[in-house]
Parts: C-alpha cells; structure tokens; sequence
C-alpha cells in the first residue's frame, strides 16, 4: 500500500484498476509522459479491456479526476480536523493536516488533477473541467468553516469562497514547487506559511490546538 495521501482501493475490475493506475502513474510522470500501454500494464488488464471501458485516454483522464475527488473526499470526510468546535481551530487544524500528508515521493503526495491541468488545460475542455470540478469541489468543503470563522472573528474585505479557493492555490502552488525543486520540504515550508496567513488574518497570535 503506497504512503502518502492517496491510499490504493481494493479494485476488482479492469476499469478500477485502471483508474487506480492512472492515479499513481500520471502523477509520477504527468498525464503527456503517459501511454495506455503503460496504464494497461501497471493496471495489469489488457489493451483490449482498456477500450472496453473508455474510449481514449481523455476518457480514463476525466474518469480519474472523478476517481480521485471520490477517494480523497472519504479522506478529508473522516480526518480528525473537523472534531474542533471553533471554526478557525478547524481551518487551522485542516492546514495542518495537509502538511502532514507530506510524506512518501513527491508523486505521492501531489495532487492527480492539479497535475493534468497544467497539462491539459488547453488541449481537452473535458479533462480541464473535470479538473475544475475536483479542486473547486474540495475548496467547497471548506466554506462554510471560512463563512463562520469571518463571522465570529468579525473579519471584512475577503469572502469564504475566495478563502476556499486561494487555500487550493496555496497548496497546488507548493506542490508545484515542490516538483521544481525535486525536495518536499519546499511544499512543508509553504503550507507552513499558509498556516501563518490564516492564523493573522483572524487574529490568531499563537495556536495551541
């Protein structure tokens, strides 16, 4: 069982294998440096059976982008970060889970639709919003935990959507400079500075959750 935040389901069909595979596969050599026959061996199926579930690699690319939100959302769903009553304690904590998720190789740690876009994002509407989809989705997650923490910390001039969604960007911008650098503790360092923004721009001084 592979470290890091994706953990393998247990498939048991060719298209489930396939999925899992392009999972590993395409973050460790992006989705262009990917062929079928790759997918196809990794996943242990046929060539065959790969064009019985899909019609061409954009196909399985979108399919893995739903994949991934579904693995990784049981994940989120049951990390301990949402047992805080504050909701700033529960930001909090979510940002230190994700630094925790920093373990294993960098292909384990980053981010499946994170790394398509940047490939695919002008080359397949398809897989660019399948891609939208994920990343927007989980920043939705976070919402209201932004909406009541900007209530209660009677914080102006930034709205629990834009908050959602720059966290996103924070932290797909660490993994991308975690990438250029060939060194995860790039990635640590950055989500720690994003650990440091949210705690001052509520007021947070010092943290002891």
């Amino acid at each position: 069982m592979p470290t890091g935040w994706y953990v393998c389901s247990m498939a048991v069909t060719a298209r489930e294998k396939l999925l899992d595979a392009a999972l590993g596969v395409i973050r460790a050599q992006g989705y262009a440096g990917t062929s079928v026959d790759e997918l196809c061996a990794r996943a242990g199926v046929t060539k065959g059976a790969f064009f019985h579930h899909f019609r061409s690699k954009d196909a399985l690319a979108v399919a893995a982008a739903d994949h991934w939100s579904a693995t990784t959302s049981a994940l989120f769903a049951g990390a301990d970060y949402h047992r805080h009553e504050d909701p700033l304690d529960r930001l909090i904590a979510y940002v230190d889970f994700r630094k925790d998720l920093i373990r294993g190789s960098i292909p384990e740690f980053t981010c499946l639709v994170g790394t398509m876009v940047q490939e695919a994002f002008g080359a397949s509407d398809e897989i660019r919003e399948a891609c939208r989809r994920s990343i927007e989705g989980h920043a939705e997650t976070l919402e209201a935990d932004f909406a009541a923490a900007l209530v209660r910390y009677n914080v102006r001039g930034a709205t629990a959507k834009s908050l959602a969604l720059y966290t996103q960007a924070a932290l797909q911008g660490a993994f991308i400079l975690a990438k250029a650098a060939n060194d995860a503790s790039v990635a640590i360092d950055c989500i720690g500075h994003l650990k440091t923004y949210v705690m001052l721009l509520f007021g947070r001084r010092d943290c002891s959750i």
